[in-house]
């Protein structure tokens, strides 16, 4: 998928709005991947984007978190953690299909289907590239955050 033209998607998000990918033209897209609102990992690597969202914005970077939980869900789960950024409900999966981030995961020692936690980077042409899959938390918002500066 790297140096490849995103197509254009739109969700629903946030605040009443619809993310609208094409909207975003000029500006560099992050999108990150999670797998459900208020876990643990979830929570902590949405902090780690709020505690750096002004140099986001200040790189012309737009962020967004996507998972299947509800409009509802995303707008506990922003207004709780004070997250400055949109976070996207994706129920039919669509957009997790497009960036291919549906896995078969272990939890518990039951195999279940869900999001492999991964994050994009598209630049203002809205071409990808660059893509983290199988993220591990710790820093990796950091080294986002550097790559985005080199674009």
């Amino acid at each position: 998928m790297l140096d490849t033209p995103i197509p254009d998607f739109s969700l629903p998000a946030t605040s009443g709005t619809t993310f609208n990918l094409a909207a975003q033209a000029g500006n560099i897209v992050v999108i990150y991947f999670y797998p459900k609102d208020s876990t643990p990992g979830c929570t902590t690597q949405g902090q780690n984007f709020r505690d750096l969202h002004d140099q986001f914005v200040a790189a012309n970077a737009v962020v967004l978190g996507i998972s299947r939980d509800s409009v509802k869900s995303h707008e506990n789960f922003k207004a709780k953690q004070a997250f400055p950024f949109a976070l996207g409900s994706d129920t039919d999966e669509a957009i997790c299909t497009l960036f291919a981030v549906m896995k078969m995961k272990n939890m518990y020692g039951k195999q279940v289907r869900g999001i492999e936690r991964s994050t994009f980077v598209i630049d203002r042409n809205r071409v990808l590239r660059r893509e983290w899959r199988g993220v591990k938390v710790p820093g990796h918002v950091q080294e986002v955050l550097d790559f985005v500066k080199t674009l």
